[in-house]
């Protein structure tokens, strides 16, 4: 999902207004979940700030005819949230020197077309390769090769680096780019580089050890249950190539954290490799930026990142703000009741309201 602008509208209205409260972090957490989070959704919230967990709650039922509570560590569909996985696997590609995110896609691809032959990797990266969107459906059974032959062949919006599309679509290409420079699976790749150094467990496809019930249940509008994400037509080593890279991808609160200390503490990426994780690179609207798989925003609160993830039944979204080491993470397993809430609208005004109690302003 395209990241939301909600974010950096509700942090200028955040900082025009007065006021400061008294109560302790997680009091504040605790008063504006009471207050804003929808009756009888069901979801995962953690927010910290520097090396430590303010607060990490579930909200409502992980499943519900089990009567499965969510919490801290259900596990959940992060979606489009996955991209920044994606992103930084690439910079510790270029890290081992397998791989420079200036070099152009022909080195891995062979039969380049013409209009493609300039895009290089930080293009696909930073959302200006001029790819389309989607070349299928998210559980389509397509096989990389098919995948990147379409990405390939597809009409292409606009010439490389010049403009931003949301593309779905580069960020696979990003993890077949992944498994052949270094000649692991995407997902293992990941969990033994990324995941596992940052004691992340519970992050991946297929790899991790589910324990029953950890999976939530997904709800659609109607609040029938959509089964668990791993329910999904899905190949034998995860999602097919229309999703994987892109989204897809389980975690929960804890490991969301988890990867917050990590990047914080530098432990899975180099300082230069955390900062162009991190740098803003093409400006699409007024104050935001893309940047290599997180929304980068300009705020009175100095630089934040930004992403949210959304499919027709689960929505979340997790932002960074840079300057003040505060992170936000929060996702549910029911993006809108009928007739009733819906997430979406919401985002801004959530993540907001959250990072605002974790300081206090």
């Amino acid at each position: 999902m395209k990241p939301s602008a909600a974010v950096a509208v509700a942090l200028v209205a955040w900082a025009t207004a007065a006021g400061t409260a008294a109560a302790a972090p997680q009091a504040r957490i605790d008063a504006f979940l009471a207050g804003h989070w929808p009756r009888g959704a069901g979801g995962s919230v953690l927010v910290s700030r520097g090396d430590r967990a303010l607060a990490c709650e579930g909200r409502g039922w992980a499943n519900r005819a089990r009567q499965i509570a969510a919490g801290c560590d259900t596990a959940y569909d992060v979606m489009s949230m996955t991209k920044q996985f994606t992103a930084a696997a690439v910079l510790k590609l270029e890290m081992q020197g397998r791989l420079r995110t200036g070099e152009r896609i022909e080195r891995w691809f062979g039969g380049v077309p013409a209009d493609k032959r300039a895009i290089t990797i930080a293009d696909l990266l930073d959302q200006t390769s001029g790819l389309v969107g989607i070349v299928g459906g998210d559980y389509e059974p397509l096989s990389r090769r098919r995948l990147v032959a379409r990405a390939l062949h597809s009409h292409l919006l606009s010439r490389p680096g010049r403009a931003y599309h949301y593309s779905n679509t580069g960020f696979s290409l990003l993890a077949a780019i992944v498994e052949k420079a270094s000649g692991m699976d995407y997902e293992r790749y990941l969990r033994r580089y990324l995941f596992l150094p940052a004691g992340m467990r519970d992050t991946g496809y297929v790899l991790p050890r589910w324990r029953p019930g950890q999976v939530t249940v997904e709800y659609d509008r109607q609040g029938h249950p959509r089964g668990h994400p791993l329910d999904h037509r899905w190949a034998a080593d995860g999602p097919y190539w229309n999703l994987r890279g892109n989204g897809g991808m389980l975690s929960t609160a804890h490991d969301m954290f988890r990867w917050q200390r990590a990047l914080l503490a530098e432990r899975i990426l180099d300082r230069h490799a955390t900062r162009e994780l991190f740098t803003p690179r093409f400006e699409y609207d007024h104050g935001a930026w893309s940047g290599y798989g997180w929304d980068e925003l300009a705020t009175p609160y100095g630089p934040v990142a930004t992403h949210n993830g959304g499919n027709n039944w689960s929505f979340g979204a997790i932002t960074r703000l840079l300057r003040q080491r505060v992170m936000v993470f929060w996702v549910t397993n029911q993006v809108q009741r009928a007739g009733g809430w819906n997430f979406v609208p919401r985002e801004g005004a959530i993540t907001v309201g959250l990072a605002k109690a974790a300081l206090g302003r």
